[in-house]
């Protein structure tokens, strides 16, 4: 199970938010680039990075940032946010982006997600951000009728490689990620699951280790690795430890 450190991007700078909300952001640093270094010198294996302002804009606003990251690391990285069309996937690729995450495209264009999968096999993620077991889109600012677990496994059937599950109501608020409904829509599934909102400290992720036999295949850590709360480096020794005694 992978450790994956988060990158929020909001003009240029690194910020993290509580539940999505624009207004409720935390600076961590002015210069990504070097964050990001950071978090590889600490053993992430990949990074993930949102573009927060094209989220709500619906094209990407932080490509500088994007690209600066880009030079300064060498492992792979993921982006999402705003990304919306076929053009703008193609230049994030050609910039060497590995993975693209793909969130209210999911809901609100999803022949788009499967055009994006037969272009770019082996690249294309669906993040899926839930209140209540429904989906919210556009930076979470509007929430829609539709299940997790129902759009989950539509996003399957197109070819994505992994689904990103995000509790918003956890979200930047170090209260712990939501095990239950991780482990039900990874159970729902063949491809694997990323489990992201409410990660605080190492008994967050020895809980989530505890439910890799179901195919939750990683997790993402913003606010906790940025407060202190949770050690990178100390979490991804204990997976490399004990990861193989939890699968079942």
């Amino acid at each position: 199970m992978l450790i994956i450190p988060a990158i929020d991007l909001k003009e240029g700078k690194c910020v993290r938010l509580e539940q999505g909300l624009m207004d409720k952001a935390t600076v961590y640093s002015d210069d990504p680039a070097t964050t990001a270094k950071h978090w590889q010198d600490q053993g992430a294996e990949l990074l993930h990075v949102v573009d927060l302002n094209g989220a709500f804009a619906g094209v990407p606003k932080n490509l500088d940032a994007i690209k600066a990251i880009r030079a300064a690391i060498k492992i792979p990285i993921e982006v999402g946010g705003g990304i919306r069309d076929i053009a703008t996937i193609s230049s994030l690729v050609a910039i060497g982006i590995d993975r693209i995450i793909l969130g209210t495209a999911a809901i609100e264009n999803p022949a788009f997600v499967q055009e994006a999968c037969v272009k770019f096999p082996g690249r294309i993620i669906v993040g899926i951000d839930a209140k209540e077991g429904l989906v919210a889109i556009k930076g979470w600012a509007e929430v829609t009728k539709v299940k997790a677990v129902a759009l989950a496994k539509q996003m399957q059937e197109y070819g994505v490689i992994a689904v990103i599950y995000t509790d918003i109501k956890r979200d930047g608020m170090l209260s712990g990620p939501n095990i239950e409904a991780t482990k039900t829509l990874a159970d729902a599934l063949h491809i694997p699951v990323i489990a992201s909102g409410g990660v605080h400290t190492m008994k967050d992720i020895e809980n989530l280790l505890m439910v890799r036999y179901a195919g939750v295949s990683g997790v993402i850590t913003g606010k906790a690795i940025y407060s202190g709360s949770l050690d990178l480096k100390e979490a991804i020794t204990f997976i490399k430890m004990n990861d193989n005694r939890c699968v079942r």
